[in-house]
């Protein structure tokens, strides 16, 4: 019962292909979900940048994307994903679709936090006669920052939980770990333990993510 096939380098190298996953899909999926927030806040109706039309075809793309649960985006684009890294198998195979999934999830993250900032304070700016960059630089996300962090720190968690789904078509990492030996070869030692490491990076970036934000708005 308590026997298993894994050794110990193989839990090691799915933790840092999780870790590789996570990193890279964050990093590239926020360049491309801040700004996606940004124009979603400024190019709304009363927004210091307000277009119509730009908002009009942006908030349905994510709302469209967003509607997509992450295991069945992450087969359907199978074909790009071949067509951008040559492979629909393995780590950088399964941070294409990571990407697509996270980076309009983080967009609407970064608007729910961009619009909780007092109004005032965007009034003050605009009367102060500052332009729609200095706005945006020097007044909204300043006072949002607290919330990014919160925002950022859900958008991680989130992109564990579907690095483990991205297993199921071998994606690497933890949830491959998991599907393989744990499932497929009925080791309940190996789904144990992949719960308790995925229990533990979730509790950890929270935590992080938590006292960040804590710091960030005493000052």
């Amino acid at each position: 019962m308590f026997s298993t096939t894994v050794t110990s380098e193989q839990f090691i190298q799915a933790i840092i292909d999780t870790v590789y996953m996570v990193g890279m899909s964050l990093f590239v999926g926020s360049l491309i979900g801040i700004p996606i927030g940004i124009l979603l806040v400024v190019t709304r109706p009363g927004g210091v940048l307000e277009n119509k039309l730009l908002y009009t075809l942006l908030n349905p793309v994510i709302n469209i994307i967003r509607s997509l649960p992450f295991i069945i985006l992450l087969v359907a684009i199978i074909p790009f994903t071949r067509m951008i890294v040559h492979t629909s198998i393995g780590t950088n195979a399964a941070i294409v679709p990571l990407i697509l999934y996270i980076a309009p999830y983080i967009g609407r993250l970064v608007e729910n936090s961009l619009l909780e900032v007092n109004p005032g304070i965007m009034e003050a700016a605009e009367s102060m006669g500052a332009t729609p960059f200095q706005v945006i630089r020097y007044f909204l996300l300043p006072e949002a920052v607290g919330s990014l962090v919160l925002s950022l720190t859900t958008a991680t968690i989130g992109l564990i939980g579907a690095t483990a789904m991205a297993g199921t078509v071998g994606g690497g990492g933890v949830g491959d770990l998991a599907i393989v030996y744990g499932y497929q070869r009925f080791d309940t030692v190996v789904v144990v333990a992949t719960v308790v490491i995925l229990v533990i990076f979730v509790q950890g970036i929270q935590s992080l993510g938590n006292s960040l934000a804590r710091k960030i708005r005493r000052y």
